[in-house]
């Protein structure tokens, strides 16, 4: 039995993560997240531990993060930067070690061609961010895995493939379940891909921009 902790339990891939672990596994879930009242279902359920938490509060987090085995971050928003120093900060003093962390495609200047400078306009708020965060998980001396995703969507399957931090990204677009599932089996076996960037995409998604834009 493993217990996680998952920062940012809310987000979409957070919420399909948080129902296969319970369904398909015995490890003990801490959900941390603002407005902890938008997870009230897990409240009498014996393996979730859930806190109402600012993660930018280190105190509260290394608290939070204490008894945990795997950290794994769904935070966003244009304050990432600051989010991660607190995540990596909070894990430093409790003494944490394997952190899987979502960023975004764009984190590593990896997108080629058209869709590479659409993609820079259309998260422009965002991308200093995201490569302030991938800068900052380099620098530590934490096994994190960093997650770069295409554009998500919530089709209802799973279907995915890797490219590493050296590649150029593949395609466009991706589902929350793919992702999910990439980390639910990095959780599985967290030996693998140990600082390592990965970006996921779905094949045959190629093109100037997501299929819906």
């Amino acid at each position: 039995m493993t217990k996680i902790m998952i920062i940012g339990a809310n987000g979409g891939i957070a919420k399909k993560l948080t129902q296969r672990l319970l369904a398909e596994t015995d490890d003990e879930l801490v959900l941390f997240l603002r407005r902890a009242e938008r997870l009230a279902q897990y409240r009498e359920q014996p393996r979730v531990t859930l806190i109402d938490g600012n993660v930018l509060d280190t105190d509260e987090l290394a608290t939070a993060m204490a008894p945990v085995d795997i950290v794994y971050s769904n935070v966003g928003g244009t304050d990432l930067a600051a989010q991660t120093k607190s995540i990596l900060a909070a894990m430093a003093r409790t003494q944490r070690q394997r952190l899987i962390f979502i960023s975004a495609l764009g984190a590593h200047h990896e997108v080629p061609g058209k869709f590479g400078a659409w993609n820079e306009q259309a998260i422009a708020d965002f991308l200093p961010g995201f490569r302030e965060a991938a800068r900052l998980l380099s620098a530590s001396e934490l096994v994190y895995t960093e997650i770069r995703p295409a554009w998500l969507t919530d089709v209802a399957e799973i279907d995915y493939e890797l490219t590493t931090g050296a590649e150029p990204f593949k395609g466009t677009e991706v589902s929350r379940a793919s992702v999910a599932d990439l980390v639910f089996k990095l959780m599985a076996h967290p030996e693998n891909y140990q600082r390592v960037s990965l970006g996921v995409d779905e094949p045959g998604t190629a093109g100037d921009r997501p299929s819906w834009l």
